[in-house]
């Protein structure tokens, strides 16, 4: 009997968090904008809003979790 690949499947939390350019580059959300915002200044809530890249040691592993993206 023949053994086959397992079906590829999108893990669901991973798609949520995370979001892939037309370039194929990888933007996520900044941690730390939840709680306790009455001790951070302004700037830093408001660059804690805008997304940024996924590191280079990270990739790997998001893109595995997203074979369809």
């Amino acid at each position: 009997m023949a053994r086959t690949a397992g079906k590829a499947k999108t893990r669901k939390s991973v798609a949520k968090r995370f979001k892939v350019t037309g370039t194929g580059k990888i933007l996520r959300r900044k941690q730390g904008k939840r709680h306790l915002l009455q001790k951070k200044n302004r700037k830093r809530k408001r660059f804690l809003g805008k997304a940024t890249l996924v590191s280079d040691a990270d990739i790997k592993r998001v893109k595995a979790s997203l074979p369809f993206h």
